[in-house]
């Protein structure tokens, strides 16, 4: 994180399943709608520029706020406007945060009084990952990109630090909202990798594979 941000104790949220930001890491966002262009715009106004990226969390005949309990914001970073009003930003991940209460007011999207107690390492230096075995982990993740006909830049992931590689592949890979909420609430990076391995590996066993990592 280039610079220290005061987090204020309330914060515009954005429920999008299936997106998930993780402190330090990067992540695009197209917006569109009018009540999230509004939040945007209100959200630029503030010195933190701060906006909460959650999983819903709809169950039917559950009262609650119908979002996850733990977030992470991102401050705005980076953002341009298309000529038809639409906007392309960049979330840079900056703490997670617990969900306390709904904000009531008049703005279109979803406000939260927020605490970010317990995630102070996430405000903190990048993370290791001393038990990191890389090469067995490039080997299934090889086998899961070819059970997906995917591609990517072999040498870049080959260098890539550890929080950038497990981070920005928990961000990117196609697993269910749940399964995204369990590597956000990964309290390390070495359970968030672990998490990830159990996922690949329950990937490519549900494809048929039957792949698992030794």
């Amino acid at each position: 994180m280039s610079k220290a941000v005061d987090l204020p104790g309330v914060i515009p949220v954005f429920p999008l399943p299936g997106a998930l930001l993780l402190p330090r890491a990067r992540l695009p966002l197209h917006i569109f709608e009018p009540r999230y262009l509004q939040m945007l715009d209100d959200a630029l106004g503030t010195p933190a520029r701060l906006i909460g990226m959650i999983q819903p969390n709809d169950v039917p005949g559950r009262s609650g706020p119908g979002v996850q309990r733990i977030g992470c914001a991102g401050r705005i970073t980076q953002f341009s406007e298309t000529e038809d009003g639409r906007y392309m930003i960049t979330l840079t991940g900056i703490s997670r945060f617990r969900v306390q209460n709904e904000e009531d007011g008049f703005s279109p999207y979803r406000k939260f009084s927020v605490s970010w107690d317990g995630f102070d390492a996430d405000r903190g230096p990048q993370e290791k990952d001393d038990s990191f075995d890389r090469a067995p982990f490039l080997a299934l993740l090889g086998r899961y990109f070819s059970a997906r006909e995917l591609n990517t830049d072999w040498d870049a992931l080959k260098e890539a630090d550890d929080e950038l590689l497990v981070n920005s592949l928990s961000m990117l890979l196609d697993f269910e909202p749940e399964d995204k909420q369990a590597l956000l609430e990964a309290p390390s990076l070495s359970t968030r990798r672990e998490t990830l391995v159990t996922l690949i590996e329950y990937a490519l066993h549900s494809d048929g594979s039957g792949e698992m990592m030794q």
